[in-house]
């Protein structure tokens, strides 16, 4: 695929799209292949971007496993000429654009690959030139690559923009003419988990009633969770929902099943451990305060936190039951050791969702060698808001992600985006009366009533 986009003018691109699961080997790919054409001298030189410093440590043990030198670029002269490649945040490029293209153009020009990881985050507004800056910074200093390669485990935006290294097709539907992303190669994670690959997802919704009184109002108002279908309602609902308050509160009844999950897994997985993706910094702490009372070993990790990317990655080869954090636990966070994510925030939108719980899919190989195909589940616990279950519903399968959407969609995304979707129809006997109700979810296979 790649060799064939060497001809821009043949092709009619230089950019090639892979989308894959977590754990299907995108980075390991990724490379070999550039090897492979560095040995054919049609590539002499990669630049990897990505969206995180922390991950860029994982590019560059996956290089030295294949002999390659990959450099981190943190300025002027801070990379070796003679390297393989180097890498840098899409932060650290946008901070310094001129001095890297200045620095790039003493590669031999036109035989290098550019590398987008995690392309996704490469909005681009061709109406605003002012708008996304990932993505323009990208553009700009891809200009001189051969070929560029996007690799996304997430096909998508929350904000319906295009982005870098991937091809726009022009489609049809329903009479309209629109615009989608098209990857040039899709592996689905539910191919991945047929394989063996990566683990499969068992779902807990916690159920229950929302209560909407006032401080100090006699009045009692309730609203079940995962039957509401009023956007502003849904969405007040959840915030409410994930509130630590008192024994029936749902969050904490679904810290608590979340906890007896992770001691069951562990009988048979000593290492397990588990994942919070919490609202935010004081939600996170009350959160790792209420889980050490209960004797469980915490690590709170925020962007804050200086040193944050070395406790990540620390605690995959650590002893924590628990990893709690906000916004730093998505794309490139390597610890196969997560069995259980409890999701408790009122981030929304389907690529946070995904990313989130993926987290828990990954593999190492010495539990590969001890279970069989498929194997044993990894398991993620979340309030029971409609948005979240009929992401749930479709995690493992890859939807068409169309940049110029119809007038009037029914898709999830639309809400994430401002629409007029009202929420999937749930009967209200799933909530029940009080807040202990579970619905439970295995996927791909679905209970009936998500599947109408």
């Amino acid at each position: 695929m790649l060799r064939r986009r060497l001809d821009p003018v043949a092709s009619g691109t230089r950019d090639v799209l892979i989308h894959a699961g977590p754990g299907a080997g995108k980075t390991l790919g990724a490379l070999l292949a550039f090897q492979a054409m560095k040995q054919e001298e049609r590539l002499s030189r990669v630049l990897v971007f990505c969206h995180r410093t922390s991950i860029l440590e994982q590019w560059q043990r996956a290089a030295e496993c294949l002999g390659l030198q990959l450099q981190a670029w943190n300025g002027p002269g801070s990379a070796p000429f003679e390297a393989d490649g180097w890498m840098v945040s899409y932060q650290g490029a946008g901070r310094q654009t001129e001095a890297l293209k200045a620095e790039l153009a003493l590669w031999s020009k036109g035989e290098h690959l550019a590398i987008a990881d995690e392309a996704h985050h490469l909005g681009v507004e061709p109406e605003e030139p002012e708008g996304p800056v990932w993505g323009r910074t990208f553009l700009d200093l891809s200009q001189s690559a051969r070929l560029r390669l996007g690799l996304t485990g997430t096909p998508f935006r929350a904000d319906n923009l295009a982005f870098c290294a991937a091809r726009r097709v022009q489609v049809e539907q329903d009479g309209e003419r629109m615009e989608q992303i098209q990857p040039d190669l899709s592996v689905e994670p539910r191919e991945l988990i047929a394989a063996g690959d990566v683990r499969p997802l068992e779902f807990r919704f916690q159920d229950g009633w929302v209560e909407h009184s006032q401080d100090g109002q006699p009045d009692r108002e309730v609203s079940p969770l995962s039957s509401e279908q009023r956007e502003s309602w849904r969405a007040r609902n959840l915030r409410r929902a994930i509130r630590l308050a008192d024994s029936s509160s749902i969050a904490l009844q679904l810290l608590l099943r979340a906890r007896s999950q992770l001691e069951r897994v562990r009988q048979h997985h000593p290492r397990a451990a588990g994942l919070v993706i919490a609202r935010d910094i004081d939600h996170a702490r009350t959160i790792s305060s209420l889980l050490k009372e209960q004797g469980d070993r915490v690590d709170l990790v925020h962007s804050q936190d200086p040193g944050a990317s070395d406790r990540l990655n620390r605690f995959e080869r650590g002893d924590a039951d628990w990893l709690v954090s906000i916004d730093m636990c998505a794309e490139g966070f390597d610890a196969p050791r997560l069995r259980v994510v409890a999701y408790l925030t009122t981030v929304a939108t389907r690529s946070r969702f995904i990313q989130g719980i993926t987290r828990a899919v990954r593999l190492c190989g010495e539990r590969a060698n001890l279970e069989a195909i498929p194997r044993d589940p990894s398991f993620v616990f979340a309030p029971a808001d409609p948005l979240l279950m009929q992401y749930a519903r479709n995690w493992s399968l890859s939807e068409p992600y169309r940049i110029a959407a119809p007038a009037r969609s029914e898709t999830p995304e639309e809400f994430a985006t401002g629409g007029s979707w009202r929420g999937p129809s749930l009967p209200l006997e799933a909530v029940g009366d009080g807040a202990g109700a579970v619905i439970r979810m295995r996927t791909p296979e679905l209970p009936d009533f998500l599947q109408r």
